[in-house]
């Protein structure tokens, strides 16, 4: 159940592949805190204070320690897709997740030797979910195989949603400003 990296690009998908497309249904919760995410960048010119903690590693670490402890053990599969998460993280944030105002954050933080799911958070890797759809839509994965796999990514949102006020910690600066909001979303 690896999760195959694709070419990601600006290229729209092609319509004959709706068959292939992944529900992905993101909690409410999460939603407003997509938004409020965007709000703070690109309406109030704030960025997000890099390093994040906890950071992607750090959630998808917690994530599979969860299952473990909620299943006595960690299936490989799902070890597998996490794996594939993370890939699929750090090749999409330069290319499909950044708003414009965050890019010269990353060219200006980001070097061969750092992976981005060390420096972001859980902000970041939120908006990965809602791009999956697409980005799966281009991958070579049986139906069957899509469809176990959305069972998983919804378990994840879940706990996403759970630990909120836990994971979506990030803090939040403008142009003048050295380290200022701190980011704690009401529910």
């Amino acid at each position: 159940m690896l999760l195959q990296l694709v070419h990601l690009d600006k290229e729209s998908v092609p319509s004959d592949s709706s068959e292939k497309l992944v529900n992905i249904q993101i909690p409410l919760t999460l939603k407003k805190q997509l938004i409020n995410d965007c709000e703070f960048i690109t309406h109030l010119g704030k960025l997000i204070v890099l390093p994040c903690t906890p950071n992607v590693e750090d959630i998808l670490k917690m994530y599979l320690d969860y299952r473990h402890k909620k299943d006595n053990m960690v299936f490989d599969s799902v070890r597998e897709i996490f794996k594939g998460i993370r890939a699929y993280f750090n090749k999409a944030l330069a290319v499909i997740l950044l708003y414009k105002s965050e890019r010269k954050q990353y060219r200006n933080t980001i070097t061969e030797d750092i992976c981005p799911s060390i420096l972001y958070g859980a902000e970041h890797l939120l908006r990965l979910f809602v791009k999956l759809p697409e980005l799966l839509m281009r991958a070579d994965i049986e139906q069957e195989t899509l469809l176990e796999l959305q069972k998983k990514l919804v378990d994840f949102l879940k706990f996403l949603q759970k630990n909120q006020n836990t994971l979506f910690l990030s803090r939040y600066y403008g142009a003048g400003d050295v380290e200022t909001s701190s980011n704690k979303h009401e529910n």
